[in-house]
């Protein structure tokens, strides 16, 4: 009886987790504001999260990466919480909708003044179609 038990709870389990015919590939990650990412930085440090928005600024090919700074009109300039920056070996145009993955890294210190509270690491860039 013990066994029977146990093999529904896991059959039920297994059930709450993926929908039929969807594999957890498919699941869709939660899509973060660019603020709410600032807001939430030290708790999603590590995590890989998503986002989307216009690439504002891209600089290419430093050290191997491409650091493209994406805006979705969240936050406010003048606090500093409006600009997501991905660093990625994938890069877009400036005017580009784009929607963006990577692991969130707080507080990155690149050396020569380049300090990061807050960079998308590891980043894809994906242009929106």
């Amino acid at each position: 009886m013990k066994f029977h038990s146990f093999a529904i709870a896991a059959v039920v389990a297994v059930m709450a987790v993926a929908s039929p015919g969807e594999t957890s590939a498919q699941a869709k990650a939660k899509m973060y504001k660019v603020e709410e990412l600032h807001k939430n930085r030290e708790s999603l440090a590590g995590k890989t999260i998503q986002a989307q928005g216009k690439v504002v600024k891209a600089n290419n090919g430093i050290k191997g990466y491409n650091f493209v700074h994406v805006q979705d009109g969240s936050g406010k300039a003048d606090v500093g919480n409006h600009n997501l920056i991905v660093r990625s070996k994938e890069t877009a145009n400036v005017g580009d909708t784009v929607t963006v993955s990577g692991t969130v890294v707080v507080n990155k210190d690149m050396g020569a003044g380049y300090f990061y509270p807050l960079l998308i690491d590891e980043g894809s860039v994906a242009p929106k179609k």
